[in-house]
């Protein structure tokens, strides 16, 4: 039977190569190219197509699923930002105009990913986090981070005509991006702690920075001079004493950086329901209102245990954080040690 099987394969195969070879002569229209620049067959048997030579070559692709009950954090950077800041004159050390754009794609990121159920953003990154139970893509990383890092820069080219009216865009943005493991609540917390701690850092630094140029007058390099070696409190001492900023002061969105959370879904409805619902609310057109309520952007504190207790749906909790539960009495602080003398979109 599978010698028969065979012959009758090949015979085809002849008969498929004559009728082809003779209709490509007999045609007045140029033949169809294969990106292989061959003429395309009329017809092909399927067994060919699945089980070709070449086949072989996929066993060279490495297996990227994510490890299974673990959350994930996809970081998006943006690259060379420092460029972009003063090609497009920037306001220094913040401009609002750019960070609610950066917020706007995180946005977009969050309503195109169900899974993402939070967001962290300061100056040029973006980290987004996905639940444990997180499916998508069949948890391939290379499928989720390109995705991912597609829809944050279109959404962010899109955009900017609407936060920079005046401002022509000069040339494409572009950002990297990663995904990074955490198999514990605290593990994740603590990313999520060194974060918000690095936004606290940058921005005292830069805010103190750009108060020395200015207002002070000194050049980029005295007041990258001054501020080397200096702690926090100094940078404080020196925004009050001869500028009168008071740093607690200054916005939330440039100190603490911006916070998005997905609300929790009522616990008695499905997850396939609740995408069902949405879809239904934007074929009525309820479909803006219902994203502004369902995601919420803050600018607070995410160090603190209180955060947490507010939203244990993003920890898979129904009742209580990590936090309430450990018996650890370690307390985190921002940290007010020596500052990083390199700092993000500060110069």
């Amino acid at each position: 039977m599978i010698q028969k099987c065979n012959f009758w394969f090949q015979r085809l195969n002849v008969l498929n190569d004559f009728v082809t070879s003779k209709l490509l002569t007999l045609s007045s229209f140029p033949a169809r190219k294969s990106f292989h620049g061959k003429p395309k067959s009329f017809f092909h048997t399927s067994s060919a197509m699945a089980n070709s030579k070449w086949d072989y070559v996929k066993k060279f692709e490495l297996d990227d699923t994510l490890l299974p009950n673990c959350f994930a954090i996809a970081r998006i950077d943006g690259r060379g930002f420092h460029r972009l800041a003063k090609k497009h004159n920037w306001t220094r050390p913040n401009d609002i105009r750019a960070l609610k754009l950066m917020n706007k794609a995180a946005k977009c990121v969050m309503e195109d990913f169900d899974d993402a159920v939070l967001a962290y953003g300061q100056s040029d990154e973006y980290s987004f986090l996905f639940r444990r139970e997180a499916e998508v893509f069949q948890r391939r990383s290379a499928k989720i981070i390109t995705n991912l890092v597609s829809k944050f820069s279109s959404a962010f080219t899109y955009y900017w005509p609407s936060y920079f009216p005046d401002v022509k865009l000069q040339y494409p943005p572009s950002f990297d991006g990663r995904i990074v493991l955490y198999p514990t609540d605290r593990n994740l917390r603590d990313y999520l702690c060194w974060r918000q701690a690095d936004c606290h850092i940058n921005n005292l630094y830069n805010t103190t920075f750009w108060a020395l140029v200015q207002q002070g007058g000194m050049t980029n390099n005295d007041a990258q001079q001054r501020l080397s070696g200096t702690l926090s409190g100094d940078k404080n001492e020196i925004l009050f004493s001869q500028f009168g900023i008071n740093y607690n002061s200054e916005p939330e969105i440039y100190r603490k950086g911006t916070v998005m959370v997905k609300k929790a879904r009522p616990q008695k409805v499905s997850r396939k329901a609740y995408i069902k619902q949405k879809q239904e609310n934007a074929a009525t057109g309820n479909a803006d209102a219902d994203e502004e309520d369902y995601i919420m952007e803050m600018y607070c504190d995410i160090i603190g245990d209180k955060f947490w207790s507010d939203y244990p749906h993003l920890l898979g909790n129904s009742n209580a954080s990590p936090a309430d539960k450990s018996k650890s009495k370690d307390k985190v602080d921002i940290p007010t040690g020596d500052d990083k003398s390199e700092q993000k979109c500060g110069q």
